[in-house]
């Protein structure tokens, strides 16, 4: 899985290339489960998760994406779709998990939150074996589950991102942006979180911003929280990221050779090059972090 990139490179040059079969089949042993989150809203931190899922299923993995964003979940805004249900349903016991999935573009697939994320917190020992039976029925469907967790360091974020086998932190240059990131890495650290933390630096003007920005934060955490982070990227301010939303399209298929399409792209292919560091990170271990959290 992880040693294929010049072929990955030489796929994602294509157009509408490698989508992925519109049915749901088993297919990997080693679905990756990352976390996307930050410590402030407005970053971009939705549109970088679409866009990553995309540029991953457009080198042929196949990837769902979680609307875990309470309040504030609009992945299907930015999409354009109409989800018929969404998590709440699961809850309810009125569907499955699989029944809940609504087709992206590309191929990839969403699970839409909405009001259903308030009622997680809410479910009693029964619902919760009930919940995880239902999150289990997505193992090894696909490769990536990637979980737009909501900003900040609400009870409902620590969950996701505790659980994940990954987090990408997303910021700006901004220093409230830096000092809520900085608080974040600070909140996880707190609650035992020592899950891969990796840093995407958005709307950046050049490459050297981005890196003078992942060095600032590096070094606070290095220092501060003995905590190390990685740089696994940036995106480049655009006025394509603006367009391609008021358009309700993602910006690497509305945009593909823009700088920042390359950026995510970039990003995807930096993800799959990278092994797994704990090979005891399993489906079943972020089940089983996600629900020791609703007995704290």
């Amino acid at each position: 899985m992880y040693d294929q990139a010049e072929k990955l490179r030489q796929l994602i040059k294509k157009t509408g290339n490698s989508h992925q079969e519109s049915d749901i089949k088993k297919r990997t042993n080693d679905t990756r489960i990352i976390a996307v989150t930050s410590g402030k809203g407005g970053v971009g931190k939705t549109n970088f998760t679409i866009n990553l899922a995309i540029s991953l299923s457009n080198l042929g993995y196949s990837v769902i994406v979680m609307d875990a964003d309470i309040g504030l979940a609009n992945i299907d805004v930015l999409l354009g779709l109409l989800p018929k249900d969404t998590i709440s349903s699961v809850l309810n016991k009125n569907k499955k998990i699989t029944d809940v999935i609504t087709d992206g573009p590309n191929g990839i697939k969403i699970i839409a939150g909405g009001s259903g994320l308030y009622d997680m917190f809410q479910l009693d020992q029964e619902n919760i074996e009930h919940l995880k039976k239902q999150l289990m029925e997505l193992e090894n469907l696909f490769d990536f589950v990637l979980i737009d967790t909501g900003a900040g360091i609400s009870e409902m974020v620590m969950s996701f991102v505790t659980a994940a086998h990954e987090v990408i932190l997303i910021t700006t240059p901004e220093p409230t942006s830096l000092t809520d990131v900085y608080a974040l890495i600070k909140a996880l650290r707190i609650k035992g979180c020592y899950n891969k933390l990796q840093l995407v630096v958005n709307r950046v003007e050049s490459p050297n911003e981005a890196f003078s920005v992942f060095e600032k934060l590096s070094i606070a955490s290095t220092k501060f929280l003995n905590t190390k982070i990685e740089n696994l990227g940036y995106m480049q301010n655009s006025k394509q990221v603006l367009e391609a939303v008021k358009n309700q399209h993602p910006f690497v298929n509305l945009y593909p050779n823009s700088t920042v399409a390359k950026n995510v792209n970039s990003i995807a292919i930096k993800i799959i090059g990278t092994p797994i560091e704990n090979e005891n990170n399993n489906f079943l271990s972020f089940i089983s972090k996600f629900k020791s959290f609703f007995r704290q």
